[in-house]
């Protein structure tokens, strides 16, 4: 019998992730191909390429350093994906400030 209570295993994170990574990276393909086409009318997707970017690496990478446990080197991962995605989302932050300023 279903019991709605249960909690979602490893399995299905798992699955959501790679769900997500799937999705957001094909929208950044699309996005990057239409921005590269004519860069002077999509400014604004560069920021947005970056954001997604940004999400993908924060997310994984708290998945990996929660997943992790004591596997220090599976937290150190994390941790460089975490820094990558701030890094990301900063370049994000000043391409927009940079487009509408």
């Amino acid at each position: 019998m279903y019991n709605r209570d249960r909690r979602k295993g490893p399995g299905s994170i798992a699955l959501f992730l790679d769900l997500l990574h799937i999705i957001i990276g094909a929208v950044i393909v699309v996005l990057a191909v239409i921005s590269f086409l004519n860069p002077e009318d999509h400014m604004i997707m560069f920021p947005i390429i970056f954001l997604l970017g940004a999400v993908l690496n924060l997310i994984y990478g708290a998945y990996r350093v929660k997943e992790g446990g004591h596997n220090k080197k599976a937290c150190r991962g994390g941790f460089a994906q975490i820094l990558l995605g701030g890094i990301l989302l900063a370049v994000s932050i000043v391409s927009v400030i940079s487009i509408w300023g």
